[in-house]
């Protein structure tokens, strides 16, 4: 982790807690103002008046130098949160930027204070990455790639940032298969078929029949489509 706040030395815990309470500051300030606005009116409507008072809640955790994502709301209560973009609502995952040499012996002094501040404020993803080391990766040839993760018995950590950031976002994907292409698209966790066709084109989840689907490995352990239907995998 290499910001510099606040000029001079290095020291990643300072930074954090400074921009930690930045974001707060600002979520503070945008819920004091969308109370400001439904206050008079929350005297006399009963819904308003139960948004006041959750809005409230929501200020006296911010103003605790809590983050709003670290609350227990209920889905009712996150209705009204969601549409409101919080900046202390939104998913976190916690990339420290290493020089290769540290990133390659898995050591860095600031690495066990970091991810003891992140577990104590929400136990979010930390993932250590070198920036310029994968920058070097990019420009290697496969061939010098591989020879280099064999050499120095390590690996890119960039399918490792991909993947928490899907299930930061709550996100899967799937994909379409013919003879020329495969295809990836992404959707929601728990979004029905149906709308997963939609993603590929709206005239697929107005017209939805059916999916027939199978999974990754299981292609790949059988060789072929028809080696997993006839394994009955379909």
């Amino acid at each position: 982790y290499q910001r510099r706040v606040h000029g001079g030395e290095v020291d990643p815990i300072r930074d954090l807690e400074t921009i930690h309470s930045e974001l707060v500051q600002k979520d503070l300030e945008f819920i004091t103002t969308a109370m400001s606005k439904i206050e008079r009116v929350a005297k006399t409507d009963k819904m308003k008046r139960g948004e006041y008072e959750f809005l409230e809640r929501v200020r006296a955790h911010l103003a605790a130098g809590k983050q709003v994502r670290c609350g227990s709301w209920s889905a009712k209560e996150a209705d009204i949160l969601n549409p409101m973009q919080l900046l202390t609502a939104k998913s976190a995952v916690y990339l420290v930027n290493m020089s290769p040499d540290d990133y390659l012996r898995k050591k860095n002094k600031w690495l066990p204070k970091i991810k003891a501040w992140i577990d104590e404020l929400s136990g979010e993803p930390m993932i250590p990455i070198s920036t310029i080391l994968e920058q070097q990766l990019l420009e290697m040839s496969e061939e010098e790639r591989e020879a280099f993760y064999k050499e120095k018995q390590c690996a890119s950590c960039i399918d490792k940032v991909v993947v928490a950031g899907y299930k930061a976002l709550h996100l899967c994907h799937f994909f379409t298969a013919g003879s020329d292409e495969v295809k990836c698209w992404t959707i929601q966790v728990g979004t029905k078929a149906p709308q997963a066709a939609g993603r590929i084109h709206t005239d697929f989840e107005k017209g939805f029949i059916c999916a027939e689907t199978m999974k990754f490995e299981d292609l790949k352990e059988c060789g072929s489509e028809n080696e997993v239907k006839a394994a009955g995998k379909y």
